[in-house]
């Protein structure tokens, strides 16, 4: 098993890439399903998800091209050949790796007018219901039933047809899954209290480009008019608005004050007002450019307290790094998340590296900086996003950090130890056991 070792007090001195959207990708590659014939996809990050999303469609009878190792020029390049897709199924020793494979129940009645997808598993936190979406199928008239851990949907004789969905709460990847249903499905679908998230305005530019009929993309109604059939596309993802956060958080704790870190390959406009008004209310000076953004270090950062709502609200995925950041701050501050409410396994972890947070139902209290950084410790990551809070506090830490248990950031993360070698951060990667 891996683990990366940091040793802290380097500064960071940039710059650092943005990769290609993970939460963007997934869906894009279960869009290609949809479509006989080559899709190809660009800016596409190189991190286990996809690799293992990429073996999912693999199953279905799909050829999927994506090989960055020997393909150097062109590694974040993916074509998928959705030609022939055989076997409508999505396996449990697939599925239970990571729960976006559940697109596949979407993308399969859509396709096949059948499908049969293991309950999903991924990060170890929540509560994450599958009912939205099989609510959503049975609301375009599929059959939906329960078989040793599998959901077997069917579309009614005829194909699936136009329906009324709403989802309560929120939810990206149901409203995911009802849009790749419904774009092959016979007359109207109108899907209300849709996700808003600028993964799903890609994904729904790509459904577009493909053929599809769709309105409402980036308000919580989305119109779906069914068509007869999508072509294959060329199309190229976003960048990782997550990653590009993250980078911002790291920036404002570890680069030298008055020294400026360039983040590049970026869509600053997808991380929300909210998460830039909080930024900015740290006090910690940036700029935004078309496909830039600058943080500069300083010597104090002010204490903001959020609360991760649906976007464009502050992001759920960003709660774990903005607490680290706010234990180097000046004064107490707050993190609620309201989207998932026990999110927050990371904080006796970070206790052990000498940070003081302490949880009290959705929220956690930061004391903030008391004039001493966090100290190296061996912390064990138990999800994606809390796994990257590992490493951000590890290089302000004094001494040596061991984060342990990190297939979970390389669910999400492109090359993090290169990039942040590269930017100044003395980390690497080894092997041990348990």
């Amino acid at each position: 098993m891996d683990k990366l070792v940091i040793r802290g007090g380097r500064p960071l001195r940039g710059p650092l890439h943005v990769g290609g959207s993970k939460n963007t990708a997934l869906p894009l590659m279960a869009a290609a399903v949809l479509a006989e014939g080559v899709t190809t996809l660009q800016n596409m990050p190189v991190l286990q998800d996809v690799f293992t999303f990429s073996n999912v469609l693999r199953v279905t009878g799909c050829h999927v091209e994506f090989d960055p190792d020997t393909e150097p020029s062109t590694p974040d390049l993916m074509r998928i050949d959705a030609t022939r897709v055989g076997f409508p199924e999505a396996p449990y020793e697939l599925v239970n790796k990571m729960r976006a494979s559940f697109y596949m129940l979407g993308a399969l009645l859509g396709r096949c007018g059948k499908g049969r997808v293991s309950l999903p598993g991924g990060c170890a936190w929540g509560p994450r219901p599958v009912d939205l979406h099989l609510r959503a199928m049975e609301a375009l008239g599929a059959s939906i039933t329960e078989e040793e851990g599998y959901i077997i949907a069917k579309a009614p004789r005829g194909g699936l047809r136009g329906g009324r969905i709403r989802f309560e709460p929120s939810s990206v990847g149901a409203t995911v899954n009802a849009m790749l249903a419904a774009s092959t499905a016979k007359g109207e679908t109108v899907i209300e209290n849709a996700a808003a998230e600028p993964d799903i305005i890609v994904f729904g530019d790509m459904l577009r480009a493909m053929g599809a009929q769709i309105d409402g993309l980036g308000t919580h109604t989305i119109t779906v008019q069914g068509v007869a059939g999508l072509q294959p596309v060329t199309f190229r993802n976003c960048p990782d608005r997550i990653e590009l956060g993250t980078y911002m958080i790291a920036a404002a704790m570890a680069a030298e004050p008055g020294h400026t870190v360039r983040l590049t390959g970026a869509e600053p406009a997808h991380l929300g007002d909210s998460f830039l008004d909080a930024f900015r209310a740290t006090e910690v000076p940036f700029e935004l450019g078309p496909d830039w953004v600058d943080v500069t270090g300083v010597d104090r950062i002010a204490p903001v307290s959020v609360e991760a709502t649906p976007y464009p609200g502050f992001p759920t995925d960003l709660q774990a790094q903005w607490t680290v950041l706010m234990a180097m701050a000046d004064g107490p501050s707050t993190v609620t998340d309201s989207i998932y409410a026990d999110r927050f396994k990371h904080i006796p972890e970070l206790w052990r590296m000498g940070i003081r947070a302490t949880t009290d139902g959705a929220s956690v209290h930061i004391a903030g900086k008391d004039g001493k950084p966090p100290h190296g410790a061996q912390v064990m990551s138990t999800d994606l996003r809390a796994s990257v809070s590992l490493v951000l506090a590890g290089m302000v830490a004094e001494g040596e950090t061991h984060v342990l248990r990190v297939y979970h950031l390389d669910r999400g993360y492109e090359r993090l130890e290169a990039k942040l070698t590269g930017a100044g951060i003395a980390i690497h990667r080894e092997q041990y056991s348990e």
